[in-house]
């Protein structure tokens, strides 16, 4: 029997959400599969959608796991969360077939960077937004996006160490929005490179704060060389919003987050 879990989590404590060698009891994954083999009573390891890196947090992380035992959907919920650390949350249990996987199966990710944009930080806010205290154009950050939009070969904003076979990704939308001090860039494609949100934020950032001008973005674009693309920004800004899976899996991990 396989079962999927929307988990969400904030990523300040951890090391990413996979499990390691190092730092094994300060990873997402080793707290929720810990968990739920306490609750199916044999040992269980799920498979994630996205493998998000350290201090990177989650509305909606979809995981998979196979298990032969049996228990109600308020079961796996109270007990998965009774036994996790309490920056980590079971939303919601959806029972999958065996064809379902829960990165492989994915149509389309999205990502958030929350930006706070005044002169001074936030106590409370340190790791869970980036500080940005200089003026910054919405509409050049917006004029870039049509040249960000679509199939294209993404190098410049690859990381080393990016396992992926094809630099080529499909960024099928990107969205920039304003709510007091907060600027929110959602960032949506068929899957990502490593660390290339990170690296496509850091560059709109330059241009919104005018360091480049918009045409910038073709440039760096079309060099496909990371050297030339700038700072990439911090990851305590960053969630992964939500996955889209086909319809027949019953999936809606649209996050209903009312804080950011």
């Amino acid at each position: 029997m396989r079962i999927a879990l929307s988990i969400e989590y904030n990523g300040a404590n951890y090391f990413g959400w996979q499990k390691q060698k190092n730092h094994k009891e300060k990873t997402i994954q080793y707290y929720v599969d810990k968990a739920i083999s306490k609750i199916a009573d044999e040992k269980v390891s799920t498979i994630c959608a996205g493998r998000t890196d350290t201090g990177v947090h989650a509305f909606s992380q979809i995981v998979h796991f196979d298990t032969n035992k049996k228990r109600l959907d308020y079961k796996w919920l109270n007990g998965i969360n009774s036994n996790t650390p309490n920056d980590i949350i079971i939303k919601n249990v959806y029972h999958v077939d065996n064809n379902f996987h829960a990165r492989y199966s994915a149509l389309a990710r999205t990502y958030r960077y929350v930006i706070l944009n005044q002169d001074y930080p936030s106590t409370y806010l340190s790791s869970n937004a980036l500080h940005l205290n200089k003026k910054i154009s919405l509409g050049k950050i917006r004029s870039t996006f049509k040249h960000l939009r679509g199939e294209k070969d993404f190098s410049c904003f690859r990381a080393s160490g990016c396992s992926a076979k094809s630099p080529i990704k499909n960024i099928k939308s990107l969205k920039l929005n304003k709510y007091k001090n907060f600027l929110y860039i959602d960032i949506t494609a068929n899957s990502f490179l490593y660390h290339m949100v990170r690296n496509i934020v850091g560059a709109l950032i330059d241009v919104g704060t005018s360091k480049y001008e918009p045409n910038y973005i073709v440039q760096l674009i079309n060099s496909r060389d990371r050297k030339k693309c700038g700072k990439m920004v911090l990851p305590n800004g960053l969630y992964l919003k939500n996955i889209v899976y086909p319809k027949q899996y019953n999936i809606n991990s649209e996050d209903a987050f009312p804080y950011f």
